[in-house]
């Protein structure tokens, strides 16, 4: 039988949600301040041409960003020799593609979000149509993985580029990989962070106030529809 928590009244679990909540909160701004740090990491250079391949052909890392300035990459292992090759993808990558938010708000932040594994284009193809995944997904072709601490385990690789020079900046793997999916938690790795007023960041960092740039994510080329101008409007109205 389940040893399960006490019944108690009203009250009683009102009081004993408020006393967790005062150590919720402590955790939320450990996180911030975490966060904080992260920001003030030292970047590391890339050094070499990196190749991928990728819908539209062969392309390389800087081609990956996509014009944006923070590229955020998740190795995935789909290829040949893992469980479930070739119908799908080992079943923890599968767990965090489920779990990836509508990227449009990643891109908003000038962040680009995207897979990378072994398997040919084709086949990552057939997945993504099968799994219903839409993220950017490419194949290696080179010591990429093995160079950024993905060939025999899945991680999450956060990138910057100023111009044509490109920064590794964070590395998770582990249980820390565990809880991203959110655009929150890959805004909260990379580089820039939120880029929200309220965050501790280095000076001249590009910051917004918060909910100015938040919208629907199909409606980001109307900024005037973001949740702080219609509010203000409706204010002012």
């Amino acid at each position: 039988m389940m040893n399960t928590p006490e019944v108690v009244t009203e009250q009683q679990w009102e009081a004993a949600r408020q006393r967790l909540l005062v150590k919720e909160k402590e955790l939320t701004r450990a996180r911030d301040a975490l966060a904080a740090e992260r920001r003030r990491m030292p970047w590391l250079a890339v050094q070499n041409d990196y190749q991928f391949d990728g819908p539209e052909g062969r392309t390389n890392l800087l081609g990956l960003f996509e014009g944006r300035r923070q590229l955020i990459i998740y190795r995935a292992f789909f290829e040949p020799g893992v469980i479930g090759w070739p119908d799908h993808a080992c079943h923890g990558c599968s767990m965090m593609a489920d779990q990836v938010a509508h990227l449009t708000h990643l891109n908003a932040r000038d962040t680009t979000f995207a897979y990378a594994s072994r398997a040919p284009q084709p086949d990552i193809a057939r997945l993504k149509e099968r799994m219903g995944w839409t993220m950017p997904w490419y194949t290696m072709t080179d010591e990429w993985d093995a160079d950024f601490g993905v060939d025999e385990w899945h991680g999450t690789n956060a990138f910057v580029r100023t111009g044509d020079r490109v920064f590794r900046t964070y590395f998770v793997n582990n249980r820390g990989d565990e809880a991203l999916g959110s655009t929150w938690s890959y805004l909260d790795l990379s580089a820039l962070g939120r880029q929200e007023t309220w965050e501790d960041s280095p000076a001249g960092y590009p910051q917004s106030a918060p909910y100015d740039w938040w919208n629907w994510h199909d409606n980001y080329d109307r900024p005037e529809q973001a949740q702080g101008p219609m509010r203000r409007a409706a204010e002012d109205g």
